[in-house]
């Protein structure tokens, strides 16, 4: 049975290990301040060349000219170092001579490793059943920079090292950042693989079949190391060839790609990588020259070549590398893998067409279902055969036979009321705010991104506000507009959109003609615990991202398993959703991902909507105006009329009228829990089972129940 495991961007973030790091060993026992290992009994003779971190561990590699010139005593000399911990306790080692590395090493066991056990019933073996989490321990560099004048320290060297995984996607718009980036992601790729390639050798006592045995899944390039760094393993470590390791790596490896955007696309500098990572960036450019001869006789064309190259003008092109090595490269809807087939990737589909799949995200239903909403686990059980929905999420099918039953529908309104009622208690509790239980519920979470439009659902409370302020007495359904996210630690103009919903948030709630009427919350640190909390309260969920930019979404799917509408474009799994639920079940609004293509090449001009639509206008004006707590925001609005890369404007007036339908058929409260419960109904297919289904079937090809 082959062993699949998932390098994912968030928990195993493919990250860093370092270039060789260098100290001078001394005749006498010797501790060295802040490390977290001592190194005993070295003498002149036993120099040691390089320390550094490796799979938690510890690699030292012996000067190869200071040493005994026969393996055995130079096994024996290197016997003398023994390693301890800060509490003196000893380190078990294991010291083997390594031609390819042209010295002795000594490996540190693998100590320090945690892990984390799985949730939710799983039909595959994942890994080791386990999701592993890694550590950093100290380790030196060869500018000693770390070292004053005087000899003294100027930080911990083992803080430094625990930097490595401390801080997830450090900002990345200067030098250090994008050094630090690149550490993490070598870090854990080579912790993790060294791992599983040393369990399987534990169990087969052979790297040659590992493809047999072994399926690494990586999420997006940030762990495309992986394929590197399986390289060498199977050459340095393990012995074996060049062709017979890219075999290997090839047949085990596969991409997913979460995202067309090109800031997921990573492109390293050349420099950082030669530097950080030498043996690495020998491996890459050898895969590169026999990549980019492989473009040059399928196209003989030097533009493609040019934008097909893995090193090409002193970048690695990390998207490219993950193509190149892997034996799958699939998207996460059937639209997002169709833009990857047609446009982002599309001359390396036309090489290699076997090799591009689609397989659409999913949710896990027993936790985003049946753990996190327990009354409605409770009518689900007790109208879809008890626990069959539980392995079999297609059973949630069997819920559209009560979409004309008056009773059902009455619950179903029941357990929505007292899912904000506790919602409304959580965040009182919490964040000290009272929210208005008698009004819709409209959420938008995700992270801060502007092709995720926050600042167009922003925009049209504006407008709602402004109607108020026009007509006070003016008849409108009660809303509270719930936002979460989380914006980069670069991005400026993410963090300026938070800013702005904070103060239309306060200049809102504070206006005595918006009580009972209009409220806005910012939900502080936005995360999944309270993400289980506020699903099943919800009763909007909007979806609006730019048609063509959005790969999936996987909380679309988790509003709809939880009986939420969706207001939304026509975007990654959006497409889906409105496939198995019709017009009439979600509020569409917006360009679909060829028009907005089809407008951005004939010419889009958004100043000409500001001057010829009021509404917009005023919307606009009111940025560039500012807030009662005295922020002004002539940026964004600048931004949009100037360029508007997402096209807000064009969508905004077909947004607002999405948006009005929803709030009338919202009042009438039975259509609306017939259209709730057919969308728990049809949610089904966006379970997870079905998606590792899929990847079973179609990329790891192993048995699964």
């Amino acid at each position: 049975m082959k062993r699949v495991s998932a390098l994912i961007c968030l928990m195993i973030m493919a990250v860093s290990i370092l270039a060789p790091s260098c100290f001078a060993a001394k005749e006498t026992a010797n501790t060295q301040k802040g490390a977290n290992f001592k190194i005993e009994k070295t003498t002149p003779e036993n120099n040691a060349k390089n320390v550094s971190v490796e799979n938690l561990s510890v690699k030292i590699y012996f000067d190869t000219e200071m040493l005994p010139k026969d393996k055995a005593s130079r096994e024996a000399n290197a016997k003398q170092f023994k390693l301890t911990d800060k509490k003196g306790k000893k380190i078990p080692i294991k010291v083997y001579y390594s031609h390819k590395e042209e010295g002795l090493v000594m490996v540190v066991s693998d100590t320090v490793k945690k892990d984390i056990q799985i949730e939710g019933d799983t039909n595959l073996v994942l890994a080791e059943d386990v999701l592993k989490r890694f550590q950093a321990y100290g380790w030196y560099t060869d500018e000693f920079s770390f070292i004053q004048p005087d000899g003294s320290y100027k930080e911990d060297i083992e803080g430094l090292a625990e930097v490595i995984a401390k801080v997830l996607y450090p900002e990345d718009n200067h030098p250090e950042g994008k050094s630090l980036r690149l550490k993490q992601q070598y870090f854990f790729v080579s912790a993790t693989m060294q791992s599983i390639v040393r369990k399987h050798i534990e169990v087969y006592g052979t790297a040659e079949n590992f493809h047999e045995k072994n399926v690494i899944q990586i999420n997006d390039t940030h762990p495309a190391l992986v394929i590197p760094e399986l390289m060498r393993i199977l050459m340095d470590d393990a012995g074996l060839d060049w062709d017979t390791a890219w075999h290997i790596t090839t047949h085990s490896v596969a991409y997913t790609n979460h995202t067309v955007l090109a800031e997921a696309l990573e492109r390293w500098p050349q420099e950082l990588m030669q530097s950080l990572l030498p043996r690495i960036w020998l491996i890459l450019t050898e895969i590169a020259r026999r990549y980019q001869e492989k473009i040059e006789n399928y196209y003989h064309d030097p533009a493609k070549t040019s934008e097909l190259a893995i090193i090409w003008d002193g970048q690695v092109r990390m998207a490219n590398l993950c193509i190149a090595g892997g034996m799958a490269v699939n998207g996460v809807s059937a639209l997002h893998s169709d833009i990857l087939r047609n446009d982002v990737f599309k001359y390396q589909c036309a090489m290699e067409p076997e090799k591009f799949k689609n397989v659409t995200n999913g949710i896990d239903h027993r936790r985003w279902l049946a753990q996190i909403n327990p009354r409605l686990d409770e009518v689900v059980r007790a109208l879809a055969g008890g626990d069959e929905y539980l392995l079999h999420p297609e059973a949630l099918k069997k819920l559209e036979s009560y979409a004309n039953d008056t009773a059902v529908l009455d619950r179903l309104g029941e357990i929505k009321r007292a899912n904000k009622l506790d919602f409304a208690a959580y965040v009182k509790k919490t964040q000290g705010v009272v929210l208005n239980t008698d009004a819709i519920f409209d959420v938008q979470v995700k992270r801060l991104h502007e092709y995720k439009r926050q600042l167009l659902n922003a925009m049209h409370i504006l407008y709602l506000y402004q109607q108020l302020q026009n007509d006070p007495g003016r008849a409108m359904q009660p809303r509270v507009f719930l936002f979460g996210a989380k914006a980069a630690p670069g991005y400026a103009v993410a963090k300026r959109i938070i800013r702005l919903i904070n103060s239309m948030a306060a200049e809102i709630n504070a206006d005595p003609i918006c009580r009972d009427k209009l409220q806005v919350v910012f939900l502080e640190n936005y995360r999944v615990s309270l993400a289980e909390h506020l699903m099943p309260a919800s009763e909007v969920s909007q979806q609006i991202s730019t048609a063509g930019k959005e790969a999936s979404g996987t909380g679309n799917m988790k509003f709809m398993m939880n009986g939420a509408l969706t207001v939304g474009t026509l975007d990654g799994a959006n497409v889906e959703m409105h496939e198995v639920l019709g017009d009439e079940n979600m509020f569409l609004f917006g360009l679909h991902a060829d028009e907005v293509v089809r407008l951005k090449r004939e010419g889009y001009t958004p100043q000409k909507l500001y001057a010829r639509d009021e509404n917009l206008r005023c919307v606009i004006d009111k940025l560039k105006q500012g807030f009662s707590d005295g922020n002004t925001y002539e940026d964004l609005a600048s931004r949009l009329l100037l360029n508007d890369e997402y096209m807000l404007l064009q969508d905004f007036a077909s947004y607002c009228a999405a948006e009005q339908r929803m709030a009338e058929t919202y009042a009438r409260s039975e259509d609306w829990n017939r259209k709730s419960l057919l969308n728990i109904a049809r949610s089904g297919i966006f379970a997870a089972d079905r998606a590792v289904a899929q990847y079973a079937d179609t990329i790891w090809h192993v048995e699964h129940k």
